[in-house]
């Protein structure tokens, strides 16, 4: 009962992850949303961290690995995807992020020399059609360029969550959650820095922040990126991470309706086909062999 809490809480957590970003773009720009998101994750996490009393190697770490996960875990994709929110409504990135899982069994395929079966092959198709029936949404006050890059801002953010969760599960074997969750958001505090510097964004906002800009503050930065992250590690520690991974199905219904309620977002009907397609694709994709075939296969192998 509490792995099931704990997936439907995550579920309306990363779900209202995607309503946050899209109150606090009308004051900050989208790196500085990441940097704010970081920075109150890492003051959730270490104070928690620090009263656990784990101990750390600080000799073994592998902190360019650990660099290299944050940046493509946190700092790039959700600045890609605070960028997108520019462009597209929350409940469309949210769908659009529902595509991760694809991603990640293709960047498994190009870079990780690992093989699909033609069920997993199939889904990624399916997956991709869906995006198509996304693409070809008529999207009030935006232009077919706009909605198109919106769309590529956010495929650009999951290819991203696709390799370093392969990257991750390769280098990272040894290397506890917390330190994990806590040098990521590290990583992409930097990373964002840098970007607010060249792209001149560094300044505070001259607009007032209100009480909805506080509470979307709290919500995406301590909530969004803090306890989740522990809410999510837990349920991969005391269910799996294909349980845990059920989230991907429920974070865009999620985002949809917040979306939906408190902002008045409008989602086409060709949307949800494309989630439906999408959650086909995510489904096949996800799909491995029985232990009874792999077992004849390592057999035939060996015969």
């Amino acid at each position: 009962m509490k792995l099931y809490s704990a997936l439907f809480v995550l579920s309306l957590i990363w779900g209202m992850s995607f309503l946050f970003i899209k109150v606090l773009l009308g004051i900050f720009d989208p790196w500085q949303i990441v940097f704010i998101r970081c920075l109150l994750g890492i003051l959730t996490i270490v104070p928690l961290f620090m009263i656990s009393k784990q101990a750390v190697h600080w000799k073994t770490l592998p902190v360019k690995k650990l660099l290299l996960v944050g940046f493509l875990n946190a700092g790039l994709p959700w600045g890609l995807i605070a960028w997108s929110e520019t462009f597209l409504d929350s409940g469309y990135t949210a769908i659009l992020n529902a595509t991760t899982p694809i991603w990640t069994s293709m960047m498994g395929v190009f870079f990780f020399s690992i093989s699909l079966q033609w069920k997993q092959w199939g889904g990624v198709l399916v997956g991709f059609v869906g995006i198509l029936l996304l693409m070809d949404i008529d999207a009030p006050g935006l232009t077919k360029n706009q909605l198109g890059l919106g769309i590529v801002l956010m495929l650009v953010a999951t290819c991203c969550y696709g390799y370093s969760s392969q990257y991750a599960k390769k280098h990272l074997q040894n290397t506890t959650v917390w330190i994990t969750a806590s040098s990521t958001l590290f990583a992409g505090m930097l990373l964002s820095a840098l970007m607010m510097i060249l792209t001149d964004s560094w300044t505070l906002p001259e607009n007032p922040i209100n009480y909805n800009t506080l509470l979307s503050l709290i919500g995406l930065g301590v909530f969004g990126s803090g306890i989740a992250y522990l809410l999510y590690y837990y349920m991969i520690s005391a269910g799996s991470a294909e349980f845990a991974t059920l989230v991907t199905y429920l974070v865009p219904v999620s985002a949809v309706m917040w979306g939906s309620v408190l902002l008045d977002e409008q989602i086409h009907s060709s949307a949800f086909w494309g989630l439906l397609l999408i959650f086909v694709g995510v489904y096949l994709t996800g799909k491995k062999k029985k232990k009874k075939d792999v077992l004849h296969l390592e057999r035939d192998r060996t015969a």
